[in-house]
C-alpha cells in the first residue's frame, strides 16, 4: 500500500514537472516575438544572430554527447539540408519583417496559421484527401485571420505586418512537410545544427551589409543571445523533455498556446492590446491550432 501510494505520487510529480516544462518552452517559443521586437536591428541581422548562436550552442552540446555532427554530411542528405535551411531562413526572416511591421501580435497570429498551410500543401501537391477535420480547421483560420487583419488596405501597417506573417506560416508549413517526409536517417542535433548553420551561412551577405549602418548595443547582443541559445535551442530541447512524462497530444497542445503568451507578453511589454475583433480571431486560430495538434497526436 504504501509503495503503492509512493509510486502514484512520484508519477503525479512527474507529471506535473512536465506540464511545467512544457509551458516553460512554450513561454520560450512565445518570447522569439518579443525579442524580435526588442532588438533594434534589421531582420537578417536578428535571423543571423540567432542561428549563430543556436549553432555554436548545439554544437557545444552536441561535443558533450559525443553526437557526430559530420557524420550527416553524405551526398544525400546535403540536398535536404540546404533545403530545409532555406526555409528555416525564410520563415525567421519573414517572421521578424513582420514583428517590425505589424508588431508581435498580429506576426504572431499569421505564423499560427502554418497548420492550415500544411492541410493545403497535403491537398494541393501529395493530393492527400482533406477530411472534416480538416476542412473545419481551415474554415476557423480563414475566418481568425478576416477578424484579425485590422483593415483589407495595403497601406495599412496591420495588414501588411499580418501578410508577412502568412509567409512565415506558410515557409513553416514548407518546412515541416519536408522534415516530415525526409528519411535521411539524420538525428534532431545533427537536423538542427546544420540547418541552422546554412540559415547563418545564407543571411550573413544581408546581416554584414545592414551591420555596417547599425549599431548593436550590448542589451541587443545579450537578446540574440537570449533568442539563439533559449528560445531555440533549449525550448527545443524543454519540448522533448515534456514529452517523457506528456502524452504528445497534451504536450501539443500547450505548445499550441504560443500565440497566447505571445499576445499576453506583447500587451504586458508593448501596450499592444487586442481589440475585441482581434482577440475573436485570435481564438478561433488558436483553437484550430490545438485541434491540429490534438489530430496529429492521435495518428501517431
Amino acid at each position: 500500500m504504501t509503495t503503492t501510494s509512493i509510486s502514484s505520487a512520484g508519477s503525479a510529480t512527474g507529471h506535473r514537472n512536465a506540464l511545467l516544462v512544457a509551458h516553460i518552452a512554450a513561454v520560450l517559443f512565445g518570447l522569439t516575438g518579443i525579442l524580435g521586437a526588442l532588438i533594434k536591428a534589421d531582420a537578417s541581422v536578428i535571423t543571423f544572430g540567432r542561428a549563430t548562436f543556436a549553432f555554436i550552442a548545439l554544437g557545444f552540446v552536441a561535443g558533450l554527447k559525443g553526437t557526430r555532427l559530420l557524420d550527416a554530411l553524405t551526398w544525400r542528405n546535403l540536398p535536404i539540408i540546404g533545403l530545409t535551411g532555406t526555409l528555416l531562413a525564410a520563415h525567421w526572416v519573414t517572421f521578424f519583417i513582420a514583428v517590425k511591421v505589424g508588431g508581435v501580435a498580429v506576426a504572431t497570429l499569421g505564423f499560427a496559421a502554418f497548420p492550415a498551410f500544411i492541410a493545403l500543401i497535403d491537398l494541393l501537391v501529395f493530393r492527400d484527401r482533406i477530411g472534416a477535420t480538416e476542412s473545419l480547421l481551415l474554415l476557423m483560420v480563414s475566418a481568425g485571420l478576416v477578424l484579425v487583419v485590422p483593415s483589407f488596405d495595403m497601406v495599412d501597417k496591420g495588414t501588411v505586418g499580418l501578410i508577412w506573417g502568412l509567409v512565415s506560416g506558410l515557409s513553416f508549413a514548407l518546412l515541416t512537410v519536408a522534415n516530415r517526409r525526409n528519411t535521411s536517417g539524420m538525428n534532431a542535433m545533427q537536423t538542427s545544427f546544420w540547418q541552422n548553420f546554412v540559415v547563418a551561412a545564407l543571411v550573413a551577405p544581408f546581416a554584414f551589409s545592414h551591420l555596417a549602418n547599425t549599431s548593436l548595443r550590448t542589451d541587443d547582443w545579450v537578446n540574440l543571445a537570449v533568442l539563439g541559445i533559449f528560445c531555440t535551442g533549449l525550448s527545443q530541447f524543454l519540448f522533448v523533455k515534456s514529452l517523457e512524462g506528456l502524452q504528445a497530444r497534451t504536450a501539443g497542445m500547450i505548445i499550441a498556446l504560443e500565440p497566447v503568451y505571445a499576445i499576453a507578453c506583447a500587451w504586458w511589454l508593448f501596450s499592444e492590446q487586442p481589440s475585441l475583433r482581434m482577440a475573436g480571431g485570435a481564438a478561433l486560430i488558436v483553437l484550430a491550432t490545438i485541434m491540429s495538434a490534438w489530430r496529429k497526436a492521435s495518428a501517431h
